[in-house]
């Protein structure tokens, strides 16, 4: 389990030095950060001149991701996906979920009966390694790719020994990634890197239990999401199959009381 600090001050959802709502630049410019002065090609920036490079932004939340990956015992990819998002570390939205997607896919291969002694932490390394290289905050709106198609691509190529030039691994690892890429797709309207994740594990999940016999234990549950009052862009409520209505009276207007008695 997790132990680090969980104090931190840090805006997960605006700005994380003040909290302004962030806006979104239509080119790149040279930015510095504000916690460790890098110079840095950024497109998003606070009012207020704040700019928080993309190693300072997941600091924090990866220190949380990979011990919680590395140190879990739990077979269920869904849950262990859960406990990282519900962690306060964690942005409401960011590439820090394609490290949530992977890194939650991985330590349940591992823990499987078929991955004891097949995948190790080194692999789960590698594949956060490959994830860092090409998921990049807001960049599924300015490339149409999200960072958590990629990062589910890297545990397939990991676990197939896929590589450039390979034949029927590289197929099979372009084959999950479409598959993932359009279940996000199809979430899409505002983006929700939560809603993301859920259902590119459970893409992912599928195609382990039909292409390699491998059958992750996943709860019959349904998933509730608890965040959507945290959302920025605004949640898409009835829109996501995530969305749990307001509890309602449904008596409220069928009930009639009865008119006051006549004491005239």
């Amino acid at each position: 389990m997790y132990s680090g600090d969980m104090s931190i001050d840090k805006n997960t959802e605006h700005c994380m030095v003040c909290g302004a709502a962030l806006r979104y630049l239509r080119h790149a410019e040279n930015l510095v950060c504000t916690y460790c002065g890098k110079n840095e090609q950024g497109h998003m920036q606070c009012p207020g001149g704040h700019f928080v490079c993309e190693a300072c932004h997941r600091k924090d939340a990866m220190r949380m991701i990979e011990e919680l990956a590395f140190t879990t015992d739990r077979q269920d990819p869904m849950e262990i996906a859960e406990l990282m998002m519900g962690h306060p570390n964690l942005p409401m939205l960011g590439c820090e979920h394609a490290f949530v997607a992977a890194g939650a896919l991985m330590a349940a291969l591992r823990n499987s009966p078929y991955g004891r002694g097949k995948i190790t932490n080194k692999d789960m390394r590698e594949v956060f390694d490959r994830t860092a290289k090409q998921a990049v905050s807001g960049y599924c709106g300015l490339t149409g790719v999200c960072g958590i198609a990629p990062a589910l691509g890297a545990c397939f190529s990991v676990f197939l020994g896929s590589r450039c030039g390979a034949d029927t691994e590289q197929k099979i690892v372009m084959d999950a990634v479409v598959g993932v890429s359009r279940a996000i797709a199809d979430l899409t309207g505002p983006s929700c890197c939560k809603a993301y994740a859920r259902s590119a594990l459970m893409v992912s999940v599928t195609v382990f239990g039909e292409r390699f016999g491998i059958l992750l234990p996943v709860s019959e549950t349904p998933l509730v999401c608890q965040h959507g009052a945290k959302h920025p862009h605004g949640c898409r409520e009835e829109k996501c199959s995530y969305y749990q209505k307001p509890a309602g009276d449904i008596f409220a207007e069928s009930i009639h009381l009865p008119a006051p008695a006549c004491r005239s």
